[in-house]
């Protein structure tokens, strides 16, 4: 046999608290009033009384009477025939009153059943509703897929300016409304965390495969160097050409080399106190090339970070050089320094945009991953080394564009100042 339902045992559960009280309680009144009822009405002790007075009363009526003792014994008589009478009246009624109370008991048996089930099922609507749906919620998390959306808003709600598929409303207690806020709370860690342990596996994976194409690259790029200057010292003339195209291609090689390398290492060395201002302001005159216009914006009172000088740098800088390719001879770059917040520390915002023509969102998604360019001759890993030493810092990166204006992208950096325990 299967095993019940848990909504189904709820309601058996339920109504047997209930009915059962309710039976108990019929039974036991019913019992009283019938057996009572008889007992009250006193009938036969009446009747006994009635058969011995009229007995009494036969034998004085045959002694001499006054008047007065004839009209007190008539008196007697008549109470007595009055009181039998009654008694046999309330017997007449409680016989048939104990039936009545039967049947009411019964009827009142009845209505407490079906009102007890009516609220059994509401309870159990109340209770099984809301753990079905969770544990439902709990079988998608455990398989990784998402949660349903939250329930539309309230007819006549015009505050809500976002529109989502409409999903059945299940009602209960308000305890299940808060932890169905802490499932989907838990259920978007979980799968922060899972796209996390997915893309740093993957990013391992390319940064593996970074290390060995620059390993292979590098090997012979040396001999290819130095058979360039042997045959610049031995060659003819009209051979500078063919070795300046040499020359020119083997420095492109060894700068995809180079790039690969970074790639392929997380950012090494000490630790120190970095004026990310002064960061900015000087990698932004070095990478902005004079024929551009460059405006630097840094807030008063800007907190230092704890990291790596040169991958700090050299993030920026890759930021920075791919707006300069982005943008048009003479256009305008914003580097934007601000005071900002990473959880509960204090943090600086870094900000770099561009004029250009902007990025679709299609492309916009995918500009942080490795290998994707849309430069001739690029390696698509500037950006990518940047998220890389960016994410070693504990920071965060994002990225705003709108095509024909141009495209934003920054990074958030926590402060090297640890956050107040608030205890004097």
């Amino acid at each position: 046999m299967n095993q019940l339902r848990f909504r189904t045992r709820l309601v058996l559960i339920l109504s047997l608290f209930a009915i059962v009280p309710a039976l108990l309680l019929t039974l036991l009144w019913s019992g009283t009033v019938s057996t009572a009822l008889p007992l009250v009405t006193g009938r036969a002790g009446w009747d006994s009384v009635a058969a011995t007075g009229k007995k009494a009363i036969t034998a004085v009526r045959a002694a001499p009477l006054t008047p007065s003792q004839k009209a007190a014994l008539d008196a007697h008589e008549r109470e007595l025939r009055s009181s039998a009478e009654q008694a046999r009246r309330y017997s007449f009624l409680a016989e048939r009153t104990v039936k009545l109370v039967a049947v009411a008991g019964i009827v009142a048996l009845i209505v407490l059943t079906g009102a007890a089930s009516r609220v059994a099922g509401h309870l159990s609507r109340q209770l099984s509703r809301p753990l079905d749906e969770l544990v439902r919620w709990t079988d998608l998390i455990a398989h990784g897929e998402s949660l349903p959306p939250p329930a539309s808003p309230p007819e006549g709600d015009t505050h809500s300016s976002t529109v989502v598929p409409v999903t059945t409303r299940v009602r209960g207690a308000p305890e299940f409304e808060k932890l169905r806020r802490s499932m989907r709370a838990m259920a978007g860690e979980l799968e922060e965390g899972r796209k996390k342990a997915v893309e740093a596996e993957r990013l391992r994976a390319f940064r593996e495969s970074a290390r060995r194409v620059a390993h292979e690259l590098k090997n012979p790029l040396t001999p290819i160097r130095f058979a360039i200057e042997k045959l610049r010292r031995e060659s003819p003339y009209d051979m500078s050409d063919t070795i300046q195209v040499l020359t020119t291609e083997t420095q492109r090689l060894e700068r995809m080399a180079a790039s690969f390398a970074q790639f392929g290492r997380m950012p090494e060395g000490p630790s120190s106190e970095i004026d990310i201002a002064e960061v900015a302001r000087y990698t932004a005159r070095a990478s902005v090339p004079d024929t551009m216009k460059l405006e630097v914006k840094i807030d008063d009172g800007v907190p230092p970070v704890l990291g790596n000088h040169t991958a700090i740098s050299g993030a920026l800088a890759n930021i920075l050089l791919n707006a300069v390719d982005a943008s048009k001879p003479g256009g305008l770059i914003r580097v934007t320094v601000a005071k900002s917040k990473c959880g509960d520390r204090e943090a600086v915002r870094v900000s770099v945009a561009d004029e250009g023509s902007g990025i679709s969102s299609g492309v916009l998604a995918n500009i942080w991953e490795p290998y994707v360019t849309h430069k001739p001759g690029g390696t698509g890993l500037g950006l990518a080394i940047a998220r890389q030493a960016i994410w070693a810092h504990n920071g965060t990166v994002e990225a705003k564009s709108t095509l024909g204006k141009g495209t934003e992208i920054s990074f958030t950096l926590p402060s090297a100042k640890l956050p107040s325990a608030g205890v004097e």
